[in-house]
């Protein structure tokens, strides 16, 4: 068994509200759970990247001296590499070992956290400052995922893995951070293992949201996605083509339902009850409005809500992927539920952010 001498881990990630907000410039409240990606190395006397990724089966093998061709899209661990390169840190090579429990390609932003870990890995093992500030790792790990690669997705899930707890994240110019105070308790993540299309689900709402913007602007001079919903603007989304009305209703509903979410942290006490009435509210829009939600989806949530949770969601660009419950009393129960129509289920808990573990 190989003696590691770094490793360092990051969470995955669930969205509270605002799900389809941070790529518009909107807030968003996110969490960190307890499920995490971890990466493990040993150093090598030459300059070679070998990771091992028995996980999905997979390893690779690139030189870090040089600028890495892409083979795939999304070819994120030789992307790190270069955009580290390019800004001057100096690699050497590592036997890498990346490791999770995080379920992938279900919504619970699996490659976010892998990103966000296996840039403060490269960091660490350069004993570079920024290893220690958590926002420099969530930009390094936007750039790694997202703007290298042309992709329509935000910076939600790397800001929430890098801070880890409760964030609530406003996309304005510039973006605004702030930490929640995290009162919540278990929650039940549930896999539909139903697989789905990330890219594509978002690539589309977002062009039919601005599209639908734009429209409304031609009437309605000034108006953007932060302004209030004015009978002369619902009238003007009213007149809107399928698509554009029905997405931009969702996203300025989910926008509003983002501040009750913030007033809701902002209170004491937490009202428990009225939180999982919010989420269930939340995943109602983005069933009815976005239509990211499934029938199995749906099986799950309902099953879970009966056995007790407070409230429940989608979670993720939808299309497939995972819901959530809140369930702070009986989560053996929910879990059992969801399970019983035919989910994968994990017990989980809002956790700290990108860590050094060793």
């Amino acid at each position: 068994m190989k003696s590691y001498e770094l490793r360092v881990s990051s969470p995955g990630r669930i969205c509270l509200f605002g799900e389809h907000q941070d790529y518009l410039g909107l807030a968003v409240i996110a969490a960190a759970i307890n499920l995490r990606i971890t990466v493990s190395g040993k150093r090598r006397p030459d300059k070679i990247m070998a990771i091992d990724m028995p996980d999905i089966g997979d390893k690779e093998e690139f030189p870090c001296d040089r600028e890495i061709p892409y083979a795939k899209k999304r070819d994120y661990l030789k992307s790190a590499v270069n955009i580290h390169r390019r800004q001057g840190l100096s690699l050497a090579g590592w036997d890498c070992l990346v490791r999770g429990t995080i379920p992938i390609n279900a919504g619970t932003s699996s490659s976010s956290a892998l990103v966000v870990a296996w840039n403060k890995f490269l960091l660490e093992a350069a004993g570079d400052r920024r290893a220690a500030i958590p926002e420099e790792i969530a930009e390094l790990g936007y750039l790694t995922e997202v703007a290298e690669f042309k992709e329509p997705g935000g910076k939600m899930d790397h800001y929430t893995s890098a801070l880890g707890g409760v964030v609530w994240i406003q996309f304005d110019q510039p973006m605004r951070l702030t930490r929640l105070r995290n009162p919540l308790r278990t929650f039940v993540l549930a896999n539909s293992l139903e697989k789905k299309d990330t890219t594509g689900t978002l690539g589309f709402i977002k062009s039919h949201v601005l599209e639908g913007v734009a429209r409304v602007r031609e009437k309605v001079p000034g108006f953007h996605l932060k302004s209030p919903l004015t009978a002369e603007v619902i009238n003007e989304i009213d007149r809107l083509g399928a698509d554009d009305r029905r997405l931009l209703k969702g996203a300025l509903q989910t926008r509003d339902l983002s501040w009750e979410g913030v007033s809701l942290f902002q209170t004491e006490p937490f009202d428990h009850q009225k939180f999982g009435a919010l989420l269930t509210a939340q995943h109602d829009v983005l069933r009815d409005f976005l239509e990211i939600s499934t029938p199995k989806i749906e099986r799950m949530m309902r099953a879970a809500l009966d056995a007790g949770a407070l409230g429940a969601k989608i979670n993720g660009s939808g299309g497939g992927g995972c819901l959530f419950a809140y369930a702070p009393q009986n989560p053996q129960r929910v879990a059992a539920a969801v399970e019983g129509a035919g989910g994968q289920a994990f017990i989980v808990e809002v956790d700290e952010g990108a860590k050094r573990e060793a």
